[in-house]
């Protein structure tokens, strides 16, 4: 079960990381290219959520691995699944359907982190 959490908790890493990079430090007019939902009025709330993704990646890996306040991974991918919990309707309601298949997947990895980290604790 511990490689199964440490597979998933890389994957749920990798993919945070890259997505919140991406909105953390790209220029709006790039991801408004890539991203419907991304408008210069809402640069404040997508740099936000770049850097949450950038945090909750983190935190999936480092306090479990560090074993400094471990409590932390679990928390992180609690979040990550909230993030999932909300793209899901907001790509629904944008017609972008092909994109829901692969929020499920990272809502999934972040349940089954959450749950399983929170049960080892």
């Amino acid at each position: 079960m511990d490689v199964a959490l440490w597979i998933a908790s890389g994957l749920l890493a990798a993919a945070f990381l890259g997505a919140g990079l991406m909105k953390a430090l790209r220029p709006i007019p790039v991801l408004q290219e890539q991203m419907r939902w991304v408008t210069p009025e809402r640069t404040a709330g997508v740099r936000a959520i770049g850097w949450l993704e950038v945090a909750g990646a983190v935190g999936v890996i480092l306090p479990w691995v560090l074993g400094v306040a471990p409590v932390l991974t679990p928390v992180a991918a609690v979040g990550l699944a909230l993030t999932q919990v909300g793209a899901i309707p907001l790509h629904v309601r944008l017609g972008e359907a092909k994109s829901v298949p692969a929020n499920v997947v990272l809502l999934a990895l972040a349940v089954f982190v959450a749950v399983g980290r929170f049960a080892a604790l």
